[in-house]
């Protein structure tokens, strides 16, 4: 489901506190109801609109009741700083991911073939704790993303910093043509044009006769 569309239907109260209690039991209309303190009609339309966007699902017991359960696994990640806005959702990747891929990562994913239960709450703690480093590091890597961004701002000769940061990421360790430049940063060539020929007066970029590069 697009991100925009997540945050939109999360962005009501009563929907996330649904979301709460089902992630912590299946539920049927009446207990949600009385959980959050709406009417069961309000529920119903509120479990419509999350079945929709297929967050829920539902199951009917031996009674014929029918109770609802969280139905997908996924992040949704949101980005705001002074030059970056955007939102993403996110599945869960294969087990199989080959995090060994992962250069700037040291993850020991190495567990015992023993699933009983003593091992997997054992395995369980050690996701959690993680999961926490792994959010430590983000949060990190997000403000050391913010300061190299604000010390690039200095060669933003009037065309946006965010836009003169990407560029000149972009070409970090490669020359690059205006045509693939473009294409990355997902502007038109004439932008591209105007943050290379401020950044060359300064003596920031140079061309080539393969494309752009930065001096030196």
């Amino acid at each position: 489901m697009d991100s925009g569309a997540l945050l939109d239907l999360l962005g009501n109260e009563n929907r996330r506190r649904i979301l709460r209690l089902l992630a912590r039991k299946p539920s049927y209309v009446t207990e949600i109801s009385e959980y959050i303190g709406v009417s069961p009609k309000a529920v119903i339309d509120h479990l419509r609109r999350l079945e929709e966007a297929g967050l829920v699902e539902s199951h009917v017991d031996e009674k014929r009741r029918k109770y609802f359960h969280i139905a997908q696994n996924l992040r949704l990640e949101v980005r705001v700083s002074p030059y970056d806005f955007g939102a993403k959702s996110a599945y869960p990747a294969s087990a199989d991911l080959d995090l060994g891929r992962c250069s700037h990562l040291a993850i020991t994913t190495a567990f015992d073939d023993e699933n009983d239960v003593a091992t997997l709450a054992s395995r369980l703690d050690d996701l959690r704790d993680l999961e926490r480093e792994l959010s430590m590091a983000q949060r990190w890597v997000q403000g050391r993303l913010t300061e190299v961004q604000t010390e690039l701002n200095q060669y933003a000769d009037g065309n946006g910093s965010q836009l003169t940061a990407e560029v000149l990421g972009a070409l970090a360790g490669d020359e690059r043509t205006i045509d693939s430049l473009a294409r990355e940063v997902e502007v038109p060539d004439t932008l591209i044009e105007r943050v290379l020929a401020d950044l060359a007066e300064q003596d920031v970029v140079d061309q080539t006769d393969v494309g752009w590069t930065i001096t030196g």
